[in-house]
């Protein structure tokens, strides 16, 4: 994700959820108020944005729900031994390998 590589000392956090944009770019907004590029509009054709735009509507309840759990993790273990940026950056980097699909 584009996102996640401009600063890899302080990772970016989404604040909305992905989105596709009028020029048919996967974005999301992220909390320095940027725009940030998942999948470029180039890679897709309009009944494959409209099947990802349906995608996402749908699972729009799962997202929140993950959003939630994952801000509750990131409240719980940075009240601890890491700062909100180190728990932040351990979630997303086990959640990378997690979901890595060569593993």
């Amino acid at each position: 994700m584009q996102g996640w590589e401009m600063d890899e000392d302080a990772p970016i956090t989404p604040i909305t959820g992905p989105n596709i944009d009028s020029e048919g770019r996967l974005t999301y907004m992220g909390e320095d108020g940027r725009r940030y590029v998942v999948m470029d509009g180039d890679e897709r054709d309009e009944t494959s944005s409209a099947a990802v735009m349906e995608a996402l509507r749908s699972a729009g309840p799962l997202f929140e729900e993950i959003e939630t759990l994952c801000q509750g993790w990131v409240d719980e273990v940075s009240d601890a031994a890491l700062s909100r940026a180190e728990a932040i950056a351990l979630l997303l980097a086990t959640l990378e390998t997690l979901l890595d699909e060569e593993n």
